[in-house]
């Protein structure tokens, strides 16, 4: 199995969640103790990976407005899996075309000062998918 493999299965994984909430409401509630919505949190990761793979290994032209992620509230949740569906498709067209050189390279950001190549990063970023993808998990649960 390939990264583009991984990200698309969690982000297939990702549409079903924000699916199954019991309606729109939902996906933007949290309960006492707990910072952000479902909706916030796949806001959240549109932004992230459209930046960093879109915009920095793509050129997509992507601009990331990161407070929007987490402030912008009863988005319908048609928008967010389309733009989900989208994502799914700049990394299936951005991934694939990195040579073996291409992942050893540097990756063009710093995170928290720190230089890591492209392949790590993106494992990174999937990473970083899967723990949200259990908080809205969780948070559906919880609904």
């Amino acid at each position: 199995m390939d990264l583009v493999t991984l990200f698309e299965n969690d982000l297939d994984k990702l549409i079903v969640e924000i699916s199954l909430f019991k309606d729109e409401a939902s996906v933007w509630t949290t309960k006492e103790g707990i910072t952000n919505s479902a909706g916030n949190l796949a806001l959240h990761l549109i932004g992230n990976l459209n930046h960093f793979i879109g915009k920095t290994l793509g050129d997509s032209g992507y601009e990331r407005k990161r407070d929007d992620e987490f402030s912008l509230k009863n988005i319908p949740r048609e928008k967010l899996i389309s733009d989900i569906s989208d994502l799914k498709g700049t990394i299936k067209n951005i991934i694939p075309k990195l040579s073996s050189e291409d992942l050893k390279k540097d990756f063009p950001l710093a995170i928290r000062d720190e230089v890591f190549s492209t392949q790590v990063m993106l494992i990174y970023l999937l990473a970083h998918l899967n723990y949200h993808l259990g908080q809205v998990n969780y948070l559906r649960r919880m609904m």
